[in-house]
């Protein structure tokens, strides 16, 4: 604490020390002071003095100076304003230019608008509250344009869809213009109907196919300048519009599978037929032409739009659609019945097939169907000539054609191809050996020819493959249709003998003139029969079948007629001694078989085979009806029912039989050797001789020996008449 103190005490002498250095000075600046305080005074009254002059006098230039600084402000302002409305301007205007394209529907020009909108003026001036209302309202644009982009497609489909039977229909008439030409000259050329055998009908097709080609140029120069598109039909602007838009908004997959979607919808919708479409003829054409329609537009659309649809896309469409119409065309076309509609209906598949063809579409399938399509036709055909023949052979007076003049005669064998030397060494009047319904039905065999013809035409077919077509045609007709008629007329009950023989004869004409329609035939398609594949007409063994047919029915109808005699047999079977005479229904009954073994004689027998066949016929139907006789009048002797017979029956029934040997022995029918036909009687005579002459000491002495007097009478059958 002393040294503390010490050394405050020292501190205390240097403060006092100092104190009293500057004591002085301290006095002296106070006295200054207070000397200068009076000046100071002074001056500040000047200064004040001074300043209220100097602030009177700068209120002017204060004033002046203000006004100069507002309007650098103003100038400073105006500069920007200038500065950011040129910088704005562009957008307003390019937003100005958005809804001006919006309102005249340039919206693919509006989207690229928006494009520069957004990507080079928006960003410069995005600190303004309109620029952000102009960004909010883009998205909204963009929205509105798919609406109504969308909303264009869809009545672009709506339109085509409308369209699409009338794009079709001038699609399929224009392909079909392109052919019509080479369709013409090819029927001149290839389809000569029978120019060697049939003059006067060929001229007459010839200057037809002079019409049809005179017709083919005047239609092309008609239509020449009415040559329309898909274009010319419809607006697809829509769909290129709607296209590039979605493309600019990068939904270009989304429109692209909401196109195909819609078209696939469009397609079903096209594919599904009308319940009566089978009826009529423009059915099938407006289906058809809808189906063209449709895939015409996109064809169009596949070559005007980068993948939009493509290739692959129409391929798979088209294959879908392709199955979808080969089944409807199975299904309606087993309704029709009208070959004439089927032929049409073949027509219409044909252009129709050819038209999506120059489209780049396959059609082999169609081709195929229309394979299927022909034998329905073929079949429809065999329908209507079944009717036809049934009415020849309905119309017929089976009868031989009488010619009384030249011609006359010239008329027939124009219709049918009759040769025969010796008839024409003959004076008029005169009678050709077949009925009416020869010439007709070979007539009509033609007609069905031409008809097959017609559906063979346009196949792109070989003309081998035609004559083989034509010719299993035609044996189709002779085999079944024609052979069926002829089965069934031979059976009608109204058929006698005399017609029976007149068929014999006509199916015999008819199957000398099958090498004419062979001839025929090769003559239409230009193919040579020499030709290994070439098949042959079946009709030798049609007519064959059916003259066995006549002859059985003749055999029959004789047999028949034979026990309608014997029903009318009325014996006295008590009678004491005979009548001395044959019965009246056995003389009746043996006149009645001598004038029909007389109308064999008007077989025909042209040459030593028909003879043959002729002689064959009589002489079977001669002993047939011999033996059935004699079997009848052996069965009225054994019948259970009669119980009695007297001698004088016998006598009397022994005086038949022997009218019975006389009509035998006299050779009704030309060609029997010996006794043949005597011999259809020897049961009944060797049992009559054996009660005649009452010789049963011999019958039993003699019984199964191989010389016995009565070596085919059998026991039972002695017995049952001894008897009674």
């Amino acid at each position: 604490m002393e040294k503390l103190d010490a050394c405050i005490r020292n501190h205390d002498r240097e403060i006092e020390k100092m104190c009293n250095f500057h004591h002085q000075g301290f006095v002296d600046a106070i006295t200054e002071l207070l000397k200068v305080r009076a000046d100071a005074e002074k001056l500040k009254v000047q200064v004040t003095d001074t300043n209220r002059r100097l602030q009177d006098a700068g209120k002017e230039v204060i004033a002046q100076t203000e006004e100069i600084i507002r309007c650098r402000v103003q100038q400073r302002n105006i500069t920007t304003v200038v500065e950011k409305l040129q910088l704005c301007l562009p957008v307003l205007e390019m937003y100005s230019k958005l809804k001006e394209q919006m309102s005249v529907k340039r919206y693919y020009s509006a989207l690229k608008t928006m494009e520069q909108l957004e990507n080079l003026y928006l960003p410069r001036v995005s600190q303004y509250r309109f620029c952000q209302i102009m960004i909010e309202n883009l998205p909204k644009l963009r929205e509105e344009i798919k609406e109504i982009s969308m909303s264009d497609l869809k009545d672009f489909l709506e339109s085509i869809r409308k369209h699409s039977d009338r794009i079709g229909e001038t699609a399929m008439k224009q392909a079909q213009q392109q052919k019509t030409f080479s369709t013409a000259l090819q029927k001149q050329n290839n389809v000569n109907y029978g120019r060697n055998m049939h003059l006067g009908r060929n001229r007459i097709l010839e200057s037809k196919n002079e019409i049809t080609l005179k017709r083919t140029f005047e239609d092309e120069d008609e239509h020449e300048e009415e040559v329309l598109t898909a274009q010319d039909l419809v607006d697809f602007s829509p769909v290129y519009r709607c296209l590039h838009i979605y493309s600019v908004l990068g939904d270009g997959e989304i429109f692209e599978n909401y196109y195909r979607k819609q078209r696939r919808k469009q397609a079903r919708l096209v594919l599904q037929p009308q319940s009566s479409m089978h009826e009529t003829v423009e059915g099938y054409r407006r289906y058809f032409s809808q189906i063209v329609g449709f895939f015409v537009v996109e064809d169009h659309i596949l070559h005007v739009t980068q993948g939009l649809v493509t290739r692959t896309y129409t391929d798979e469409l088209w294959n879908m659609a392709l199955s979808k119409i080969i089944a409807v065309l199975r299904t309606h076309s087993s309704y029709c019945n009208d070959p004439d509609l089927v032929l049409e209906l073949k027509n219409l598949i044909v252009v129709f097939a050819d038209t999506l063809q120059g489209y780049g579409f396959p059609v082999n399938r169609l081709f195929d169907l229309l394979f299927e399509i022909r034998d329905q036709y073929n079949e429809t055909l065999l329908k209507k000539w079944s009717g036809l023949f049934r009415d020849i052979f309905e119309a017929d007076n089976y009868s031989p054609i009488p010619v009384a003049n030249e011609e006359e005669y010239r008329i027939v064998i124009s219709k049918f191809p009759f040769q025969d030397p010796e008839l024409d060494k003959q004076s008029f009047p005169k009678k050709l050996p077949m009925s009416q319904s020869v010439p007709q039905i070979y007539m009509q065999v033609k007609e069905f020819i031409y008809a097959s013809l017609k559906f063979s035409e346009s196949l792109h077919r070989s003309s081998t493959e035609i004559d083989d077509m034509l010719r299993k045609s035609t044996n189709l007709l002779l085999t079944r249709t024609l052979s069926s008629c002829l089965q069934n007329l031979i059976k009608k009950p109204h058929i006698g003998l005399t017609e029976l023989v007149q068929i014999i004869i006509n199916t015999t004409h008819l199957e000398q003139a099958c090498k004419y329609l062979e001839d025929f035939i090769s003559n239409i398609t230009n193919i040579s029969q020499l030709t290994v594949h070439t098949a042959r007409l079946y009709g030798l063994s049609t007519f064959k079948d059916a003259r066995h047919a006549a002859e059985g029915e003749i055999y029959t109808k004789l047999n028949q007629k034979i026990d309608e005699f014997i029903q009318i047999a009325d014996y006295d079977w008590t009678m004491s001694e005979s009548d001395g005479r044959a019965s009246g229904y056995l003389m009746d009954l043996i006149n009645f078989l001598r004038s029909t073994f007389q109308v064999f004689t008007h077989l025909p027998h042209n040459n030593n085979d028909h003879a043959a066949m002729s002689g064959k016929v009589a002489q079977t139907a001669c002993m047939s009806a011999c033996q059935h006789l004699s079997m009848s009048l052996m069965q009225m002797l054994l019948d259970s029912e009669l119980k009695q017979i007297s001698m004088g029956a016998i006598q009397q029934f022994n005086l038949d039989v022997i009218q019975c040997e006389l009509f035998a022995s006299s050779e009704p029918v030309p060609g029997f050797q010996g006794d043949t036909l005597q011999l259809a009687f020897i049961d009944l005579r060797q049992l009559l001789d054996l009660f005649m002459v009452w010789d049963w000491s011999t019958y039993l002495a003699d019984y199964g020996q191989a010389t016995s007097k009565y070596l085919r009478v059998n026991p039972s059958t002695a017995l049952t008449l001894l008897e009674k």
